[in-house]
């Protein structure tokens, strides 16, 4: 176990560096952070002393490691758009972007993995086709256009929920939430619900095409011939051995989710890291830009590791496996 954990850490350490590689490319050829500083106006000499300051004179090799170990410690510069430290501005805008991130991944997994389920175990239903008719809908329509159709009825024409924005938030140290205020879950909503449906839809027909591969399987038909009852089977046999495929799915998706809420907190004006992306990048914010990258990597990496060691929990054939290797 301890072996497969270090390996992992140094597949992981080998993709970071690869990550950082490419943000810190950014910086050489997205532009001229010297001419963005100081503007048109300044002399050659203001230009050459704030290359000096900034480092830009070293070499590459010197100029990556300095730029590696900055990044460690969680320093990317000064945004270029705003004037600020760029660790300032993803600190404040990360539990946005989280909360929202996990509150469509809770909805996603509550509703996806029941009615996978339900549509595997009443296959050929009307329920069920309906289920299925609806997650084709899920998958194939884009999010953006889900944000807009969801604003236009329940924002401007039921008035049940606000369009924009996250309301009212609730600071807790350096922590701020909205799922303590009744105004932060009204504006937390219609984007949660936006953000989830694609993950929705998708694990419902994993999860259904996997149970009924399992329903088919030799241990399943030996499990009824022993006379346990369909909800033993069907819930203590075949659902754990479905999970496992979803663990892997599930895993990737929350990393999915907070990568890729850029649409969404467009759409809804969230105040989140993809807000701050987009942004960056219409104003070539090439520090923002540079952190974005590195801190999505980062999650992602630390996502594959957690889904990695999830494994052996769930999976007792793999522990079997490992532990005949060893011998």
């Amino acid at each position: 176990m301890l072996v497969f954990v270090l390996r992992r850490l140094a597949q992981a350490l080998v993709v970071m560096l690869a990550v950082a590689f490419i943000a810190f490319m950014l910086f050489q050829y997205v532009g001229d952070p010297v001419l963005n500083l100081v503007g048109q106006d300044a002399t050659q000499e203001q230009r050459a002393q704030l290359r000096r300051d900034l480092g830009l004179d070293q070499s590459f090799v010197v100029q990556f490691a300095h730029f590696v170990a900055n990044a460690v410690q969680g320093e990317f510069g000064l945004s270029l758009r705003q004037g600020r430290q760029v660790s300032a501005l993803i600190a404040e805008r990360f539990p946005a972007t989280l909360e929202l991130s996990l509150v469509a991944a809770v909805l996603a997994l509550a509703l996806g993995i029941p009615l996978g389920v339900y549509a595997a175990l009443r296959r050929g239903s009307a329920g069920a086709q309906l289920v299925m008719t609806l997650s084709l809908l899920g998958v194939s329509l884009p999010t953006f256009l889900i944000g807009i159709l969801l604003i236009l009825v329940f924002a401007v024409q039921l008035h049940w929920f606000p369009s924009f924005g996250r309301g009212e938030v609730v600071a807790l140290g350096g922590w701020s939430t909205g799922l303590l205020t009744v105004d932060g879950l009204k504006h937390l909503v219609l984007p949660a619900v936006t953000l989830s449906v694609f993950q929705l839809a998708l694990i419902l027909r994993l999860v259904r095409a996997e149970m009924l591969e399992v329903l088919r399987s030799d241990y399943i038909k030996f499990a009824r011939a022993r006379g346990l009852s369909d909800r033993a089977v069907h819930f203590g046999h075949a659902l754990k051995n479905t999970l496992v495929p979803v663990i892997t799915i599930t895993g990737l998706q929350l990393g999915s989710l907070i990568a890729f809420a850029i649409i969404t907190e467009t759409v809804f004006q969230w105040p989140g890291m993809g807000l701050l992306f987009i942004q960056a990048v219409q104003f070539a914010d090439i520090p923002v830009m540079a952190a974005y990258l590195c801190l999505i990597a980062l999650i992602f990496v630390l996502i594959n590791l957690v889904v990695d060691l999830l494994y052996f929990v769930v999976d007792p054939r793999l522990r079997i496996e490992r532990a005949a290797a060893a011998h």
